[in-house]
């Protein structure tokens, strides 16, 4: 069951109405343990910036955390896959210059399993408007992705002009050569989990380059992995290209990602 609270109070379906007729704003998510989430920093600035780009206003990142947090007490719960959408109740698509106050919706449903099946994906050409935000418009993400089942795949991954490979319809891509993780450039999200294993991989020494990646390059890859703000999952597939599940790679990020702090909502 999912839970909605608008501005601190529980949401009413006028109030969900209106983002779903305007479909005008934009949301970060998480995974909330025991009250905390990991990359806290991350998503405050994630808020904060697009905000500011789609609504040309100043947002409070932090306070939009406190609301979530007065929800999960709310709904007397600990953990939890949390959303936080900003939009407005008054914007008016005729009208779209027009100054608006975001409002912030928080939905919580029940928390992400640790374990996830292996993925095998098929390219698509595509690139989502806006890349650098996480916004609303996510029609054509599970377009391809029902695509994707429909030709039997798992989901899809999606290719830019030049035919390098640049996201998944709701995740990050990384690749493993046996040595080195290599992250996918191009025009993507750059997801709360891909900058955390990030910096956690180069705490730790393990070598990452981002380049671009040709779909025609994928076969000298030993393995790959995909991540967002439900976890890691195995990918054990691109087209034609086959790879097994890296077990120990799996592991090993994992471990790293579990390592990575947890800290309050509020």
């Amino acid at each position: 069951m999912t839970l909605a609270y608008l501005n601190g109070k529980s949401a009413s379906a006028d109030d969900l109405r209106a983002l779903a007729l305007a479909n005008y704003g934009h949301f970060t998510s998480m995974q909330v343990r025991d009250g905390a989430v990991q990359g806290r920093d991350l998503h405050v600035r994630r808020l904060e910036e697009a905000t500011q780009a789609l609504f040309g206003a100043a947002f409070d990142g932090v306070t939009a955390l406190r609301q979530a947090a007065h929800a999960m007490e709310s709904a007397d719960l600990r953990d939890a896959s949390l959303r936080i959408t900003v939009f407005s109740l008054r914007f008016d698509y005729r009208d779209p210059a027009r100054a608006v106050t975001p409002d912030v919706l928080v939905t919580l449903a029940p928390p992400s399993t640790a374990e996830k099946p292996a993925l095998r994906v098929k390219t698509y050409p595509f690139v989502r408007p806006l890349p650098q935000f996480k916004h609303v418009g996510t029609f054509p993400l599970f377009h391809y992705r029902r695509q994707a089942l429909a030709d039997g795949f798992d989901d899809a991954l999606f290719v830019d002009p030049a035919g390098c490979v640049v996201e998944g319809s709701i995740w990050n891509l990384g690749l493993w050569d046996g040595a080195t993780v290599i992250w996918p450039q191009g025009p993507a999200l750059r997801g709360t989990t891909e900058q955390l294993l990030q910096h956690a991989l180069g705490a730790k020494g393990v070598p990452q380059r981002h380049e671009p990646v040709a779909v025609a390059e994928l076969e000298r890859f030993r393995a790959g992995f995909a991540c967002n703000a439900s976890g890691l999952q195995p990918v054990t597939g691109v087209d034609a290209v086959a790879w097994g599940a890296d077990t120990d790679l799996m592991a090993g990020l994992s471990d790293v990602l579990r390592a990575v702090p947890w800290e309050p909502l509020a």
